[in-house]
């Protein structure tokens, strides 16, 4: 299943942030790739193959393999930053802002898991400087969802022991969205933000 068409019924990823199109078709090929047959199993070759291209094209645009990991992992955390950022800040109470940040998050993963487990799962196949580079947005993602937290038992509206603890246990519930869900299954990506939601909501203890 191509990257374009696992979204449908979920959040489209356009890529539109990566130009020329040839190096926006070796990126998509590269995410089915690396989700199909994970990063160190895959060569250039796949890649440029996948895109219709020459390996030697493929050069043009990426230097390594590595740097095509290593721009979709950015891409995919620069816009799960955005999603926790834009719910976080917006009007209402921690409440509906958790609930709005969750069902984002976990649509995004859903629409697009494809893209989304490569951007979550192959972390450790960067080198030294890509690794900390993502990594520091992924503290942005915890900070963001952590705030929340921290405001809604700061009002008293959540009851939470640990909200360190709650703030990891929230995140890899949504990020594990992109490990297993499937659009042909009894799930829509707003069905299963909406669930995870109330779910997350009842985890922190939110007031009725």
């Amino acid at each position: 299943m191509s990257t374009a068409e696992e979204t449908a019924g979920g959040e489209v990823v356009p890529w539109g942030e990566v130009t020329p199109d040839a190096a926006r078709r070796l990126l998509m090929a590269a995410v089915e790739a690396f989700a199909e047959r994970g990063y160190h199993a895959t060569t250039t070759r796949d890649i440029a193959g996948r895109a219709g291209m020459s390996p030697a094209a493929l050069y043009i645009h990426y230097k390594t393999k590595e740097e095509l990991l290593h721009r979709i992992s950015r891409i995919g955390h620069e816009k799960a930053v955005d999603i926790l950022r834009t719910a976080a800040r917006r009007e209402g109470t921690p409440a509906e802002r958790l609930a709005d940040a969750v069902s984002s998050f976990v649509r995004w993963h859903a629409g697009g898991r494809t893209t989304a487990r490569v951007v979550q799962y192959e972390l450790d196949s960067l080198g030294p400087d890509a690794r900390a580079e993502i990594l520091a947005l992924r503290r942005q993602c915890d900070a963001e969802v952590r705030g929340i937290i921290e405001d809604g038992v700061a009002v008293g509206d959540f009851h939470v022991l640990d909200v360190k603890g709650t703030t990891l246990a929230v995140l890899s519930l949504c990020i594990d969205v992109a490990r297993w869900f499937n659009i042909e299954g009894p799930w829509t990506p707003d069905e299963v933000g909406a669930l995870y939601a109330d779910l997350v909501l009842r985890m922190v203890g939110a007031a009725k």
